[in-house]
């Protein structure tokens, strides 16, 4: 929006011209959401709180979350409306990525807002019934999927690629494409909202995953950086650093209030929504192996879960203490807030690992 009227001041004053750089705008869209968020924060929290939007807590999880009962939840729409507001006002928006993406998480995020919806007024903890809550998602995943595949401009945008190896590259058909676009779409979405257990836990891994797949959009969009780095070069790529920018921005916003002991939480509504714009990103940047490095965490925490239900109904027995892991690490003595920050740390490392591969190719 500011985009076009920049572009048409241009004309008038060369300052103007400044707007057209992704990386000028990219930190402009990050610190709007973050003023954003710090500013409808506070009346959104007393809004929740108003009509009783408290979060159920599960009975067989640690004692120490029973404190939380009440506590507002659904504050993911917070991160949804901030980064709504700053893609549109810095980003591109003849950018069709933009568009998917933007579609991803308002999609993904009815979906959480329904399952938010359920707990607060049914008192349900388990919210919208898992087959139903995956057949939605399974829906919008294709869709998404087979719209990448079918409005590919260049070769790259439907191959694989594997990190660390520079000459392996596989051309995927419509099938296999849409397959792996639907997994990582679906499978991250429900991956961050696995995550979202503790103060803070999911949303600052959502952050620095979001910041490093924007320096992947940014190279992969640039036809000298794309070509210098080996990766897939892929036209229009770049404009979704405004998008993982505003995730940065308004995820830090978020954080302001989520910290421990949280003012809020974000609930399925951005938890849902945030991880499937991570996995969507990454399939339309060729980078499915790097989210699932840099993405690490979410991915633990799911391989946990998993492992403890094929677990307890093929022998009878728990790997876990609890799962997702992190309550494991909660039973097990360790406060919540060293459990949040070490989680952090391996979040930061695994990023750091994912962006490296950059260079090894």
């Amino acid at each position: 929006m500011l985009l076009e009227l920049a572009r048409w001041l241009q004309g008038l004053e060369d300052f103007f011209g400044l707007f057209n750089y992704l990386t000028f705008r990219g930190i402009l869209a990050a610190l709007t959401a973050l003023f954003l968020s710090l500013w409808w924060g506070p009346a959104l929290i007393r809004k929740l709180a108003q009509y009783k939007g408290g979060q159920p807590i599960r009975q067989d999880g640690p004692q120490t979350h029973f404190s939380k009962a009440g506590t507002p939840t659904m504050g993911g729409a917070l991160i949804l409306f901030t980064v709504l507001a700053s893609v549109l006002l810095w980003g591109d928006l003849r950018n069709k990525y933009v568009w998917v993406v933007l579609a991803v998480m308002i999609a993904f995020g009815a979906i959480g807002w329904y399952d938010d919806w359920i707990k607060i007024v049914r008192r349900d903890p388990n919210g919208l019934k898992s087959r139903w809550k995956y057949l939605l998602q399974s829906i919008f995943g294709l869709i998404v999927g087979l719209y990448l595949f079918h409005t590919a401009d260049v070769p790259a945008a439907t191959t694989f690629y594997i990190p660390l190896f520079k000459a392996v590259a596989l051309p995927l058909v419509s099938i296999t494409f849409v397959a792996i676009a639907y997994f990582w779409i679906v499978g991250f979405s429900n991956a961050v909202n696995l995550t979202d257990g503790l103060d803070g836990l999911a949303i600052m891994p959502t952050v620095l995953v979001a910041c490093a797949l924007g320096v992947f959009a940014y190279a992969s969009g640039n036809a000298v950086f794309s070509s210098y780095l080996q990766i897939p070069q892929i036209p229009g790529a770049g404009e979704l650093i405004i998008i993982c920018a505003a995730i940065a921005g308004a995820g830090l916003g978020f954080l302001w209030f989520n910290t421990y002991p949280a003012m809020v939480f974000m609930g399925d509504i951005g938890a849902l929504a945030l991880g499937a714009v991570l996995g969507t990103i990454a399939v339309i940047v060729r980078q499915e192996l790097v989210l699932v490095i840099m993405g690490g965490i979410f991915v633990i925490e799911t391989l946990s879960v998993m492992i403890q239900v094929a677990s307890f109904k093929l022998t009878g027995k728990r790997v876990f203490r609890m799962a997702p892991i992190h309550h494991h690490f909660e039973l097990k003595g360790w406060p919540e807030p060293r459990v949040i920050v070490r989680f952090w740390i391996i979040s930061v490392i695994l990023v750091l690992i994912g962006l490296a591969t950059l260079k090894v190719r």
